[in-house]
């Protein structure tokens, strides 16, 4: 599956008619033991970050396919405790220049105003989503992940009140919604898939869930990071 007139450094979602959808599942992690319930409870939460395993992330890095200087930037893991708690999501505008259309965390680039990542993360989710910082509590972060587009990204982990509003920016954010931490926390749930272009074997996970009659396709790096979430919950 080549096509020479693409260089081998195009970014997934830029390939000519690529839909993560249809690429073959080339297996799950069924074998894995979910996280206990009783581990997604605000206060084990805090507990697990206030005293943090010794564990390692499974995915840090993707390969790099854009030539330019890295981009400090932060997402907002952010935890919705309700009596089933959910992790809240974006999915992205088909109109922007990266991760068009794709689901995602809010958050962004680094500002040089921002005091630190969970400054970045709060400041963004602000922007995109109109998440109050009343309603969010800063609880850790994860290790940075790499993107192939150049992205450093540290992945903020907060929990957020259910009472909370969103005012969605119609030009960054076409939608928000929210999926059960214990369904991302299941690797059974967690897909993995293989493609081989222009030489080169490209994997990613994936997380599909159905919200009702729309299929909520998440994959790539916001799979990725929480891939890494269940390993430090799981360890």
């Amino acid at each position: 599956m080549t096509n020479p007139s693409v260089p081998d450094y195009t970014p997934l979602s830029k390939l000519p008619n690529f839909d993560p959808r249809v690429v073959p599942v080339i297996g799950t992690d069924a074998h894995l033991p979910a996280v206990r319930t009783s581990a997604l409870t605000a206060d084990a939460l805090r507990q697990r970050f206030a005293q943090p395993p010794a564990w390692q992330p499974e995915v840090w890095a993707e390969k790099k396919f854009i030539d330019r200087p890295s981009t400090q930037a932060s997402v907002l893991v952010a935890l919705v405790m309700r009596d089933r708690p959910a992790v809240l999501l974006t999915e992205r505008t088909t109109h922007l220049s990266t991760h068009s259309g794709q689901v995602a965390f809010a958050g962004g680039k680094r500002d040089d105003a921002d005091a630190d990542a969970a400054h970045t993360a709060l400041r963004e989710a602000h922007e995109e989503i109109g998440l109050e910082g009343a309603h969010v509590e800063v609880i850790g972060s994860l290790p940075i992940y790499t993107t192939g587009t150049g992205f450093i990204i540290t992945p903020v982990v907060a929990l957020v009140s259910p009472e909370h509003q969103l005012t969605l920016n119609a030009y960054e954010v076409a939608d928000a919604f929210e999926v059960p931490l214990d369904f991302l926390m299941n690797p059974a749930h967690h897909r993995r898939h293989m493609i081989e272009w222009a030489g080169n074997r490209r994997e990613w996970f994936s997380m599909p869930y159905m919200d009702g009659g729309t299929q909520r396709f998440i994959w790539g790096a916001t799979a990725g990071m929480l891939r890494n979430f269940y390993r430090f919950l799981s360890a």
